[in-house]
């Protein structure tokens, strides 16, 4: 009977936890600061409030775990991925931080870890699509995902609403995109090249580019790659104003004499604003466009995704997407399917045998559809 401890309880967290919870033989803890939604998750899964931030507590609270997921924030994501590595514990991370998981591959390989990073939506479930089709192509040459989580009821001004952290959310908006152009990286503002696209069943969204590869980058031989999200129309313009007026900056400025650095008290403002109430619903949508050639024939495989908030269970979508496929890749961890040590985002796992079927099957199971299309071009 295998445990498995969650550090991190918030909205994706809580679902993860939720979802593992309801496996047979699993014996799940939820770790987290904040003991409101601890309690809330006590009827499914063991809990302990604790502060990760301090010296010894991640080692202390995974001592006993046989696979830990890291779903803390982004900010602290790196060092307690390093802290769960060192103790030689195997991991799965959707904590989605800034640095470059790759600097901790030498740790992982030396302690036999396998830490399988990025492990949500996008990134996460579109990176597995892409390796999977990298497994029936000869060659890719182009790769586009457009992706976005957004509220089913449009509010003014901003018309969205955040499932995690909105420091996380304005870094979207502020991190030059890197995209790849002929082979050559090349980087681009953040909100820039804008189109409108048509969703059946949703209608018409924005695009705008986003520094959303990473792993990719490093791990995809493709020329064209990009990733764009998407947001209601007339989201980015509003979200420029904000950027280039200094609202997002993070240098103190002097506001009656009191030092102030504008983004904290913008994301502390839009927050408020921002924060999914408990019982509203949203939805994710995502389309992944992949061309290439295959026995001398140009073909596109493409692989579309609408999921919306789930009632019966009060689980936002967002939270359903990158949840699950955290939760799908820890039962093939833990099974063995996938166990080696190193640094691996879910890309490695669509290039192993089997493994794309099997999460195409559990999302299918969550009640989750992603439709898939094979045309020669």
């Amino acid at each position: 009977m295998p445990d498995i401890t969650v550090l991190g309880a918030g909205l994706v967290g809580s679902a993860i936890i939720k979802d593992l919870a309801k496996e047979p033989g699993f014996n799940v803890t939820a770790v987290d600061l904040n003991e409101t939604g601890l309690r809330k998750l006590a009827s499914v899964a063991r809990v302990q409030a604790a502060d990760l931030r301090q010296p010894g507590v991640v080692e202390l609270v995974i001592a006993d775990s046989d696979l830990v997921v890291c779903a803390v924030p982004g900010f602290m994501g790196f060092e307690t991925l390093r802290r769960i590595i060192e103790t030689g514990k195997p991991v799965v991370d959707i904590s989605f931080f800034p640095e470059d998981a790759f600097l901790l591959d030498d740790l992982a390989r030396a302690r036999g870890v396998t830490a399988v990073v990025d492990c949500g939506v996008a990134p996460g479930l579109c990176n597995l699509l892409l390796g999977y089709a990298d497994t029936q192509l000869d060659a890719i040459d182009s790769y586009v995902c457009y992706v976005g989580g957004l509220p089913q009821v449009r509010h003014w001004p901003f018309e969205y609403k955040a499932v995690f952290s909105p420091i996380d959310v304005i870094e979207e908006y502020t991190r030059p995109a890197r995209l790849i152009e002929y082979g050559q990286q090349v980087v681009r503002p953040a909100l820039s090249d804008l189109e409108l696209r048509d969703f059946p069943g949703i209608g018409t969204l924005e695009a705008f580019n986003t520094d959303g590869l990473r792993s990719l980058m490093r791990t995809m031989d493709i020329p064209f790659m990009k990733e764009k999200t998407l947001r209601y129309p007339g989201h980015a313009e509003l979200m420029r104003v904000f950027r280039d007026s200094g609202f997002f900056d993070e240098s103190p400025i002097d506001v009656r004499g009191q030092s102030v650095r504008p983004i904290d008290l913008t994301s502390r403002l839009l927050f408020t604003q921002w924060h999914m109430q408990e019982g509203e619903e949203d939805f994710t949508v995502m389309e992944v466009a992949i061309t290439g050639c295959r026995e001398g024939r140009e073909m596109r495989y493409t692989f579309d995704l609408l999921d919306r908030y789930d009632r019966a269970s009060q689980t936002t979508a967002m939270a359903r997407t990158t949840g699950y496929t955290c939760a799908i890749a820890v039962r093939q961890v833990l099974a063995g399917r996938f166990r080696q040590p190193g640094i691996y985002p879910p890309e490695f796992l669509g290039r192993t045998p089997g493994l794309y079927e099997i999460f195409l099957g559990e999302y299918e199971s969550r009640g989750i559809k992603i439709t898939a299309n094979v045309t020669e071009i």
